[in-house]
């Protein structure tokens, strides 16, 4: 049989983990937020764009698009 004193024992454990988990949640809200903004602003200023919203790198490498080939002129030519 439970007493009184058992039952205000339970209550105040439950009282005691609802108050834990929102303070759990309430920390992990905190972190993740200033983690999010952490890894925004570390991102900010990493890339950097033209006008027309191509990303313009560093490379020295010459981009080849079109190389006239056997091939290519076969797909033209059956194209027309």
């Amino acid at each position: 049989m439970k007493t009184s004193w058992d039952q205000e024992v339970n209550l105040n454990k439950e009282d005691c983990m609802t108050e834990s988990r929102r303070g759990f949640l309430k920390k992990a809200a905190v972190v993740g937020s200033v983690v999010a903004v952490g890894a925004i602003a570390a991102n900010a200023g990493t890339e950097t764009y033209s006008s027309n919203g191509v990303v313009v790198g560093k490379s020295t490498k010459k981009e080849i698009n079109y190389k006239k080939t056997q091939a290519w002129d076969d797909f033209y030519r059956a194209s027309n």
